[in-house]
């Protein structure tokens, strides 16, 4: 069983010849978002977060509040790419299919 310190989450098991990874989470915050936009360049993949108010459907103009930016390499980038194929594909198979989006959605 992983050891969980008090305010970090439970440290994920070692293979052999790879290091214990130690999640500190005692500085972690957390917010909402419903719009995600991403950019790149040869150095970095860019990608921000907000909120778009759903009563805006249909108006001609969308206000999108921005509230957070990360910043990844693209090693990162690829990496996230994997994990969150995986997260959907299990979300998939527990409750069912999402409906295909475009990228700019």
């Amino acid at each position: 069983m992983a050891e969980k310190s008090d305010g970090a989450a439970p440290a994920a098991p070692a293979a052999a010849g790879t290091p214990k990874i130690s999640w500190d989470d005692s500085q972690m915050t957390s917010s909402y978002a419903n719009v995600c936009n991403a950019s790149g360049t040869r150095e970095e993949v860019v990608l921000f977060f907000g909120i778009s108010n759903p009563s805006q459907t249909g108006e001609p103009e969308v206000n999108v509040q921005l509230s957070q930016r990360v910043i990844l390499s693209p090693f990162a980038a690829k990496r996230l790419a994997a994990l969150l194929n995986n997260v959907v594909d299990q979300y998939e198979q527990r409750w069912g299919a999402l409906a295909d989006v475009k990228p700019n959605q």
